[in-house]
């Protein structure tokens, strides 16, 4: 299904600089600012083909960023993956095992299932444990809009909608749908909790732009929280979208009824895809598709469906 050739302007670097980190775990570097705040953390290579936030990661740490109040945290979180890039095979770094995106439920992180990403995972949980706020960095596999993806929770959007950019929503109410995502594990899943938790997903994988995006928005959202010093940006419309279903690719015959990149709409009833016997259909007007696969694997995520939220 894949019908172009990325175009690559960004590629892997070597992060064996960065793997000795300060808190006993690979890859993961903190700084307390020894006044009191929050603890921020800033993750990145969820995914490791998404360089994105591995420029905003290294970015932070190559110019010495460090809080003016409370403690930042800066992860590279599958870095394995990351290292198995290759440019013939672009979508296949995104993991080597597990969805390092899907396995933050107790039930992958206390069973007895063993991989790269569990592992990884497990290594990772006190540092996401510790962190009052998170924004974990993300690009996609088609060139689209950038756009926030979080649990249908007030300080989410307070904060989404404070920082401005994204201009872009994808809401969960019922979260993924499809495994548990770094940004609902423990507390920051609990309606009841206090932390933001924010996906901000910055555009096509190894483009230019994203990487820029990745390095601004993690600005403005750390100083939305006052650790560094940042101008807020000027004020756009926001547009909102409420994730009804995410469909999870079941046979080797899935198609989409027409090339899709994202945010196409289709009216109610018609049809997006098919899967074998199966079909995805519409179900509603103005459905609105997000993050349609280039690669249909059976077990993973085929296409995401949306509606927009009017407010």
């Amino acid at each position: 299904m894949e019908t172009t050739a990325p175009i690559f302007e960004v590629l892997p670097r070597d992060l064996s600089a960065y793997r000795r980190g300060n808190v006993g775990i690979d890859y993961v570097h903190r700084f307390e600012s020894g006044r009191p705040g929050p603890h921020v953390l800033v993750n990145a290579l969820t995914h490791g083909n998404e360089f994105c936030g591995m420029v905003a990661a290294t970015h932070l740490l190559d110019s010495g960023v460090r809080p003016l109040i409370g403690t930042l945290t800066v992860s590279f979180a599958n870095v394995a993956a990351y290292e198995s890039f290759d440019p013939a095979r672009p979508l296949d770094s995104r993991q080597l095992v597990h969805n390092l995106n899907r396995i933050w439920s107790p039930a992958w992180l206390d069973g007895s299932d063993d991989s790269p990403e569990l592992r990884r995972a497990r290594e990772l949980r006190p540092v996401v444990a510790a962190a009052d706020h998170m924004l974990d960095l993300h690009s996609t596999s088609t060139d689209v809009q950038p756009f926030w993806v979080y649990p249908q929770f007030e300080r989410n959007a307070a904060a989404a909608l404070a920082i401005g950019r994204p201009a872009v929503h994808l809401v969960m109410p019922q979260g993924l749908g499809s495994g548990t995502p770094l940004i609902q594990h423990g507390r920051h899943g609990d309606a009841a909790g206090e932390g933001v938790a924010l996906v901000a997903e910055c555009g096509g994988h190894f483009r230019r732009a994203s990487s820029e995006f990745a390095v601004e928005v993690t600005h403005q959202f750390l100083g939305h929280f006052g650790l560094i010093e940042h101008a807020p940006q000027a004020s756009v419309p926001q547009q909102r979208f409420e994730l009804l279903q995410t469909w999870v690719v079941k046979t080797p015959e899935f198609r989409f009824a027409r090339p899709l990149i994202g945010f196409e709409t289709f009216g109610r009833g018609e049809l997006i895809a098919s899967d074998g016997a199966d079909e995805v259909r519409a179900p509603c007007d103005d459905c609105t598709i997000l993050m349609p696969t280039r690669k249909p694997i059976v077990g993973r995520e085929g296409v995401y469906l949306s509606r927009p939220i009017v407010s």
